[in-house]
């Protein structure tokens, strides 16, 4: 058995608020390892600038090479269809029915969990880890999640510290659009891979919008 942390997301592309919270979750929740599950189509919107899931799944490889807590699950990208989070848990149930799940959010996206495709059936698939940053209260998560139907959901739901990291994946595109350096901001091999590949380029979004 294996505790295993999910840690969804577009990742277009990953950058370090990504690995720091996926790394306080393995650190403060116990877990054996950490996967990012790059999503493979949406279910609420388009990927704004896609460069494509090929792409975004080799920058989130690219980010965790070479930290064994760390890895990247396929699981989404590929199966077919919109990326509901309750599918993505029940296709790892049945691949590995004996791992613990814990599926971790940050706060905005926990407080909206009553809107997700069967919340309940999600927290009896997995915990909910949520990262607990300034100006995101319990109180209110909690507040939001008493509305579902299942009095022990909460139970499932547990939350950790994460630092504060302002960087947003929309600002890096416009950063490489633009050719100012993305160092710092992302790991050294998803900047390299940007370069090489010359993602987020004007020229490459207008072949891609064509």
């Amino acid at each position: 058995m294996a505790r295993l942390g999910l840690l969804g997301g577009t990742f277009n592309p990953p950058h370090m608020a990504h690995l720091v919270c996926a790394q306080e979750a393995y650190v403060q929740l116990g877990l054996d390892r950490v996967l990012l599950v790059p999503a493979g189509v949406p279910p609420h919107k388009e990927v704004e600038g896609d460069p494509g899931v090929a792409h975004r799944l080799a920058m989130c490889e690219a980010a965790v090479a070479g930290d064994d807590r760390l890895g990247v699950s396929r699981a989404d990208v590929e199966r077919t269809g919109p990326a509901y989070t309750v599918e993505l848990l029940r296709a790892l149930r049945a691949a590995a029915p004996d791992d613990e799940l814990t599926f971790v959010v940050g706060g905005d996206m926990a407080a909206s969990l009553p809107a997700w495709r069967e919340p309940e059936a999600v927290l009896a698939l997995a915990r909910l880890a949520v990262a607990e940053r300034e100006g995101v209260r319990r109180g209110d998560i909690a507040e939001r999640l008493a509305g579902l139907s299942d009095e022990d959901a909460l139970e499932r739901v547990v939350f950790f510290d994460m630092p504060r990291l302002d960087i947003s994946s929309s600002l890096l595109r416009r950063r490489a659009a633009a050719g100012i350096s993305l160092r710092y901001l992302v790991p050294d091999p998803v900047a390299d891979y940007i370069r090489q590949q010359g993602l987020y380029t004007a020229r490459l979004s207008s072949s891609a919008s064509a």
